[in-house]
């Protein structure tokens, strides 16, 4: 059974063509609950009930670009009650000025 899991990944999204083959494929990857995809950073967050290394196998094969693993955090499950252990993740760059300059063009 999957754990409950948070991932950090480094994927090169250098255009916004990049940055749409990468979320449709986010989009499409049913075990994902959310995902965040910091442009500038070349980084990208998924949460949900997934093997991390699978993720990453799916995500390589759909977008054709490099996939690094950066931070994997995962979270145990007891009795169907959530318990995190430790806070999701947090990070002082969570804004949305990437996605805002996609529109703006």
């Amino acid at each position: 059974m999957d754990q409950f899991c948070c991932m950090v990944m480094r994927i090169k999204i250098d255009c916004n063509g990049c940055y749409r083959k990468v979320r449709r494929a986010l989009l499409e990857t049913q075990e994902l609950d959310t995902h965040l995809i910091e442009m500038k950073q070349s980084k990208v967050s998924v949460c949900g009930k997934f093997k991390p290394q699978e993720i990453a196998i799916k995500i390589r094969k759909k977008t054709n670009r490099r996939v690094e693993i950066l931070e994997i955090q995962e979270f145990s499950i007891n009795n169907g009650q959530s318990h995190e252990e430790k806070p999701l993740m947090i990070s002082s760059s969570w804004n949305l000025e990437s996605n805002q300059n996609l529109f703006a063009t």
